[in-house]
């Protein structure tokens, strides 16, 4: 809301995604590998630390009064570099902490507090927004902080591996999932889907400018399609998926795809909330199902890297794809780039199905590999 109450152009929102896509991508391998040689609570640490200094660059922002966009795609930068240790390790701590036969319990319930935060976030946001954007960025700073304290409260845990910094150990995780072909089905097939039917990034310019709900109103759009994955979290918490794997995960991005061309043809904003929250329910269907096969199908010698792999996909679609509606948008206007977005989805399941035979008619998920089994 800020960045676009600066600048009004829809193109400068497509390169906060890019500033945050580029350290990402510079880093997240190197980080994968750091994940599997470290303490990964310290990992996490600093991981948290750098997002310190992204909220803290944006306070500075405010409190300055000068509209300097560079700083804002600098705390971009700063962020999107956090990410890069962030998501690999998150990942890979996870089955550190639970046993094995809790594990789809706890993605589920992992996906379902992560969501309730997606929900509640976004909404608090545009409300403390009301009250200024530093308190924004203080209240962000102070969680940061929080998280950084609750992370180091983790037991110590000896890293899977100890060995010499070899560039060849860095790309492991690349073979491994490019060796895997279920694998490398279900995390493409997520970059390529949210890469053209991602329609967040805009949702600024839909507050502002379309249905003229302020700040809260915003809130409200960006926490729609969190409620629909907590809902969704919530009754895979409940009901895990068991049979027809492949099916549930090619109609939950199909459902993505229509919801995504239902919120671009909407009128009505009760509607686009509905389309937004349907949206969020088929999207958790593929994450759930995809962070599933990731883990089940990795040894944990290499778990960091494997999911540094699978957050290279991940942030690919999402900033490349923040980055892609905002062009097309600049170029085609707002509705058409959202609905073509949502049509190009659908073409991604279609041909996927093709590509990936295997995937599309998997039934079960796979038993978990051996922990010491080699990549």
């Amino acid at each position: 809301w800020q960045l676009y109450a600066m600048t009004r152009d829809p193109l400068a929102l497509g390169l906060a995604g890019l500033a945050q896509f580029l350290p990402f991508v510079a880093l997240v391998l190197p980080a994968g590998q750091i994940a599997d040689v470290a303490d990964r609570r310290l990992v996490l640490v600093a991981a948290y630390a750098c997002e310190v200094v992204s909220a803290g660059v944006l306070l500075w922002l405010v409190w300055s009064g000068q509209p300097h966009v560079w700083a804002v795609y600098l705390a971009m930068a700063f962020f999107g570099a956090g990410r890069a240790f962030w998501m690999p390790t998150g990942q890979a701590i996870t089955p550190k902490l639970v046993p094995p036969a809790l594990f789809p319990a706890a993605v589920a319930i992992n996906s379902t507090l992560f969501q309730a935060a997606a929900v509640g976030g976004p909404g608090l946001g545009g409300l403390l927004y009301l009250l200024g954007a530093d308190v924004v960025y203080g209240v962000v700073t102070a969680l940061l902080v929080l998280a950084m304290v609750l992370v180091l409260s983790i037991t110590p845990m000896a890293a899977s591996a100890r060995a010499a910094w070899q560039l060849r150990d860095t790309l492991d995780g690349l073979r491994f999932v490019f060796r895997q072909r279920i694998v490398l089905g279900a995390i493409s097939l997520d970059l390529f889907a949210v890469l053209f039917g991602g329609a967040t990034a805009l949702l600024p310019i839909y507050a502002a400018d379309v249905r003229h709900v302020g700040p809260a109103g915003l809130g409200a759009l960006r926490a729609a399609p969190g409620l629909g994955a907590v809902l969704m979290a919530a009754l895979l918490a409940l009901r895990p998926i068991g049979r027809h794997v492949g099916r549930w995960m090619f109609g939950g991005v199909a459902v993505f795809g229509l919801s995504t061309i239902a919120f671009g043809a909407s009128t009505d904003f009760r509607l686009s909330l509905l389309a937004l929250v349907c949206l969020g329910a088929g999207d958790m269907i593929s994450i759930y199902i995809r962070h599933m096969l990731v883990q089940l199908e990795t040894p944990d010698a290499i778990r960091g890297r494997v999911s540094a792999v699978n957050a290279i996909f991940i942030g690919s679609s999402n900033e490349l794809g923040e980055f892609e509606s905002g062009l097309t948008a600049r170029l085609f206007g707002l509705v058409p780039a959202v609905v073509l977005g949502g049509v190009a989805t659908l073409g991604v399941v279609a041909t996927f199905m093709k590509l990936f035979p295997e995937l599309h008619t998997m039934d079960r998920f796979p038993e978990p590999r051996r922990q010491d089994a080699t990549p």
